[in-house]
């Protein structure tokens, strides 16, 4: 379980360098740790092929084109949950405050509700922990599944994966409110910048990471940690 999130969230994190070169990494992660059944693990074999043969200017700019300029297809869990109200500023301080009781210090610029971050979070739980934590936005993660399978993006195969993972069946009435407003595109272009400030939990060895995109580093430091771990 630990392996599996951590390589769903390299994968979500911003294409690199890196995240290509150990492609095939991940997939030997996704694999040995067993967490997925065999179609979500299938399905993200289209995206893992396009990090292993795709130009990654193009891996950059077609990330930017989904999540990047698309409210719809935000990797912000609260701007789908609570849009722009004055509660999806509460919402941010409560969980970053329950990062917090479970020993978890966020050292980076993004925020507690980036998913790659909360799939990092979920990875230093137990795994029933883990399977609730994720099952509370599995209506969010449903909806993005859906959107990107509209636009024909094989990162939808992430999502799917986040679900199975989780052993969650999204809330029918949850998913139909949440489509029933989503927010509308906005065309204007965004200049961003790139350069990704790294993500470290620090609490012991199980969750001493260096950020979505430092996969292979988090790769070695998980398997160290599930060999001495008890089973779940």
């Amino acid at each position: 379980m630990m392996l599996t999130l951590r390589a769903l969230a390299a994968l979500l994190a911003y294409p690199s360098a890196d995240l290509q070169q150990h492609a095939a990494e991940i997939r030997d992660a996704l694999r040995s740790d067993a967490a997925l059944p065999p179609a979500p693990l299938s399905g993200l074999e289209a995206l893992l092929g396009r990090f292993e043969n795709e130009d990654l200017l193009d891996l950059q700019s077609g990330y930017s084109e989904l999540f990047d300029r698309s409210r719809s297809l935000s990797l912000h869990l609260f701007e789908h949950v609570h849009g722009d109200s004055r509660d999806r500023g509460q919402a941010m301080i409560d969980l970053r405050a329950q990062y917090a009781r479970s020993g978890c210090v966020l050292e980076t610029t993004e925020l507690p509700d980036f998913i790659p971050v909360f799939l990092e979070y979920a990875s230093c739980l137990p795994a029933p922990e883990a399977r609730e934590m994720l099952g509370q936005p599995a209506h969010v993660f449903a909806a993005l599944a859906d959107r990107l399978d509209a636009r024909r993006s094989p990162y939808a195969a992430v999502f799917r994966a986040i679900l199975a993972a989780a052993q969650a069946r999204p809330d029918a009435d949850a998913l139909a409110e949440l489509e029933e407003r989503a927010p509308d595109e906005d065309p204007a272009k965004i200049d961003e910048d790139w350069e990704e400030a790294p993500v470290s939990f620090e609490t012991g060895a199980a969750c001493a990471m260096g950020g979505p995109t430092g996969f292979v580093a988090k790769y070695r430091a998980a398997r160290r940690a599930a060999s001495d771990a008890p089973k779940v």
